[in-house]
């Protein structure tokens, strides 16, 4: 079944301003992302922005692009006015690809996208990887996820979980016996639900946890997850991952 990707691109990144923009080896970094998506197996890619620059840049390269409101507080709420605008069927499988992207293997789009046929009755799926580092368990910047036997998230937290009573309590040190796992912010959406998302209320997880994922949980939605199957790249946050990432591209 065909799958659609959305690409959300913010002009106003706090850390590095006009992020989308950003040259890397002679092209935008959104023109790479772009290009990553094409890779898939996606029927259709949508540059999704509220800035008239990315925009131009965007059709200049031969994008679709969708125009949306700047007062969205999450990506998924600006895909759910992409939906709209876009008049996807309830049916329609949405794959977000954020806009920092460059390096995001297709086969991990394809992943997500099969994960969603395989499994009809999750509203969200997306990805983890095993955390092999003690840093990244207690670093509040990792987004950690537990899950049931069926491979649906139980909790995402930015806090270490499941927290091992009588092992942290003692030491800090990461036990070979448990594993942890972190979340990869790749998701596939069911068009039916994206209508619908604005119409869940924010929970008190969501806003203090600050992970929008947790709205839908809270709302009883169904998150399915599977274990990543290539190494996800390297994302563009801060200045020293930009200057990676194109020391990465250019060789």
């Amino acid at each position: 079944m065909p799958f659609k990707i959305v690409i959300p691109a913010r002009y106003a990144s706090t850390r590095l301003p006009g992020k989308p923009l950003l040259d890397i080896a002679g092209k935008p970094m959104i023109e790479h992302v772009y290009d990553r998506a094409n890779e898939s197996h996606a029927s259709e890619v949508i540059i999704a922005t509220d800035d008239q620059r990315i925009e131009k840049v965007a059709k200049d390269f031969g994008a679709t692009v969708c125009m949306t409101r700047s007062d969205h507080a999450s990506g998924t709420d600006r895909l759910a006015e992409v939906a709209s605008l876009m008049r996807f069927e309830e049916e329609d499988i949405i794959i977000n690809v954020q806009g920092d992207e460059p390096c995001l293997p297709a086969s991990l789009i394809n992943q997500v996208a099969d994960d969603m046929l395989l499994h009809p009755g999750a509203d969200i799926a997306t990805l983890y990887r095993s955390i092999d580092q003690e840093k990244h368990v207690f670093d509040p910047n990792v987004v950690k996820v537990i899950m049931d036997v069926q491979g649906y998230a139980l909790y995402f937290s930015r806090a270490p979980i499941p927290w091992m009573r009588d092992h942290f309590n003692q030491q800090s040190t990461l036990p070979p016996e448990l594993p942890h796992y972190r979340h990869l912010g790749l998701y596939g959406y069911r068009a039916s639900f994206l209508k619908h998302y604005t119409d869940l209320s924010p929970c008190v997880l969501e806003q203090e946890e600050s992970l929008e994922q947790l709205r839908a949980l809270y709302h009883g939605k169904k998150i399915h997850l599977t274990a990543a199957k290539v190494d996800p790249g390297h994302g563009v946050d801060t200045q020293q991952d930009l200057d990676d990432v194109r020391q990465l591209i250019s060789q």
